[in-house]
């Protein structure tokens, strides 16, 4: 299965997102593979702490320079779990449809899980990155500004994606993150049921605001190993995914600011 994970706009934590799913979909005994195709400004190899093994790119295997296997890296510490870096210095336009489409079957044929972290955004390189995918999962965090851009992000999937053009149904769940229910109870912060509500699409999951993530980050220890309020909320995504009935975590919140931002969506 290829799960394209992806967002409305930067520094929402969309690739702390991919690794930690991928980490816990290998934890579960699934082999996958996670892609960055955020050409020219990866960084989910340092997330994963992998970004002093890279020697080939996502770019080198399309572009012929090297063999699939050569440019996979395997996971320190799971074996079923293998990273595609993005490259660093080519031009994000580089990306032909015809050879991430075959990129993108020659991994379905090898793994359990495909997941690709898109560019933010709506440009190019967010358009190769869902274009074969069977699903999405949409990350957003409770603002304005965040949960608009998706709502355009998920228009263009609707709209493109080739899933969709063969007549089938490209499922897609939105995964609130960076929740700071505090902020949310003061009215300071859209509730979960504002962001659903305007962008109409099942919840996979509720992640908190959790400062370890950025020493995770540094460390290249991703926080899904340790027992943070964020690595639980991972897990239980994790499962979701898998097909498992597992109960969202309760935020104490109320009503957000939705009478007021009713005209932005409309």
């Amino acid at each position: 299965m290829v799960i394209t994970i992806t967002s409305g706009k930067g520094g929402v934590g969309k690739s702390t997102s991919t690794a930690n799913l991928a980490i816990g979909l290998a934890m579960q005994g699934k082999r996958v593979v996670a892609i960055d195709f955020d050409i020219g400004l990866r960084n989910l190899d340092m997330i994963l702490g992998l970004e002093n093994r890279i020697v080939y790119d996502v770019v080198d295997v399309m572009e012929g320079n090297c063999k699939l296997p050569q440019a996979l890296i395997t996971d320190k510490k799971n074996k079923d779990l293998f990273f595609l870096p993005a490259s660093q210095s080519k031009d994000k336009n580089i990306l032909e449809k015809s050879k991430v489409q075959a990129l993108i079957a020659d991994l379905k044929a090898q793994f359990d899980f495909v997941l690709i972290d898109s560019p933010a955004g709506i440009e190019s390189g967010f358009e190769h990155a869902m274009l074969f995918a069977d699903r999405a999962i949409v990350v957003v965090t409770p603002e304005v500004s965040s949960v608009r851009d998706s709502d355009r992000v998920i228009g263009i999937m609707d709209a493109k994606s080739q899933k969709v053009k063969d007549g089938q149904e490209m499922v897609k769940h939105i995964l609130i993150n960076r929740i700071k229910p505090e902020l949310v109870e003061k009215q300071e912060m859209l509730s979960n049921e504002d962001v659903l509500k305007i962008l109409a699409l099942p919840l996979i999951g509720l992640v908190p605001e959790d400062p370890k993530i950025i020493s995770a980050t540094n460390t290249g220890e991703p926080i899904i190993y340790t027992q943070s309020p964020s690595a639980l909320a991972f897990q239980r995504i994790t499962k979701r995914i898998l097909g498992e009935d597992v109960p969202f975590v309760e935020f104490k919140t109320k009503r957000g600011l939705m009478g007021a931002l009713r005209g932005l969506f409309a």
